[in-house]
C-alpha cells in the first residue's frame, strides 16, 4: 500500500473522532440536548407572533420570534394541525424575506417616452399610483347602466395579485378594491 505522510495523519484524524463519536453515541450520549438548548437561547427572550406563510395557498401556519420589535426568527409552528411545525424550503426561508440587505427599498420609475430609470422612494412612487388610480377611477366611473341600474363600478382598472402576502393584506386589498368599483380582480390567494 502506498501512503504518504499527509494521507497517513488524514486516515489518522479520520480514525480517532470516528472511533470518539462511536464511543459517546455507545454510551447513550447524544447532541439533540444541546441543540435544543442552543435554539432555546436564540429565542429565549423572545417573543412569539402565530403567523402564516405568505407563499403559496396552503398558508402553514409559523411562529415569529421579536426581540424588541426585531425579527429574529421565523418556523414552523408546532401546533397546526396540517404542517404541524414543518415549512418547506421556500417557507424555511422567509426570515430571509426580512432581513435580506439585496431586498429593495427604493423604485426604478420610467416615465413615458423616457429612455431612462429614476430612483424614486418610495413614498413618492405610492403617492403617483394613488394619483394615477383616482385620475383614471374617476374618468371611468359607471354609476348606472343605460337601462337605470345602479352597478358603480370602473372596468379601467385591473388587479393582478398573489399569494406572497398574508390573508389580512389579501382580504383587505380585496376590500380596497371592491370599494373602488373595481371589477377585474384575479389573486391566486387565499381570500
Amino acid at each position: 500500500m502506498d501512503l504518504s505522510r499527509r494521507d497517513f495523519f488524514k486516515l489518522s484524524a479520520e480514525t480517532v473522532t470516528g472511533t470518539a463519536l462511536g464511543g459517546v453515541a455507545g454510551l447513550g450520549a447524544g447532541l439533540a440536548p444541546t441543540l435544543a438548548q442552543a435554539q432555546a437561547l436564540r429565542i429565549e427572550k423572545a417573543q412569539a407572533t402565530p403567523s402564516v406563510c405568505p407563499y403559496c395557498s396552503v398558508g402553514c401556519a409559523t411562529l415569529v420570534h421579536t426581540v424588541k420589535g426585531k425579527i429574529v426568527n421565523i418556523e414552523g409552528d408546532p401546533r397546526s394541525p396540517h404542517n404541524e411545525g414543518t415549512l418547506c424550503p421556500k417557507g424555511a426561508a422567509i426570515y430571509q424575506l426580512h432581513i435580506n440587505p439585496n431586498r429593495p427599498t427604493k423604485v426604478l420609475h420610467r416615465a413615458p417616452g423616457a429612455a431612462d430609470w429614476e430612483v424614486w422612494d418610495l413614498d413618492r412612487a405610492m403617492d403617483r399610483v394613488a394619483q394615477l388610480v383616482k385620475k383614471t377611477r374617476d374618468e371611468t366611473f359607471i354609476e348606472r347602466l343605460e337601462n337605470g341600474r345602479l352597478v358603480n363600478c370602473t372596468t379601467a382598472i385591473f388587479s393582478l395579485g398573489g399569494a406572497t402576502l398574508d390573508n389580512e393584506w389579501n382580504h383587505m386589498q380585496q376590500k380596497l378594491l371592491r370599494g373602488l368599483g373595481i371589477v377585474a380582480i384575479e389573486n391566486q390567494a387565499r381570500i
